[in-house]
């Protein structure tokens, strides 16, 4: 077992959104995304079989789609197939935790 604190492992910055890399295995893999209050991640998607799930640690902001989006704040998670785009934009400073299966 390992224990990581996000808290500790990863600030924000205001240049650009900060990434941490929770964990990598053959079978996940996990990554915490901060942002400042107005960054965001467009929206992409990745040509492979697997899926993706954003959660929702701090903050508020939307959830992001090919032509649409969603409100999103603390507790909530966005679970989708990874080759359907998605992306995030911070209202306020935001920390999210994803995770991929299988890992990218």
């Amino acid at each position: 077992m390992k224990k990581i604190s996000l808290y500790e492992s990863n600030d924000f910055s205001t240049k650009s959104h900060k990434t941490f890399l929770v964990h990598d295995s053959p079978y996940f893999k996990i990554i915490n995304f901060n942002f400042k209050a107005g960054q965001e991640l467009p929206v992409h998607s990745h040509e492979i079989d697997g899926q993706v799930s954003i959660a929702v640690l701090e903050g508020r902001g939307s959830f992001l789609g090919k032509e649409d989006s969603m409100p999103a704040g603390p507790g909530d998670v966005l679970i989708s197939e990874i080759a359907e785009p998605h992306g995030i934009r911070a209202e306020t400073d935001m920390r999210v935790l994803v995770t991929i299966a299988p890992p990218i």
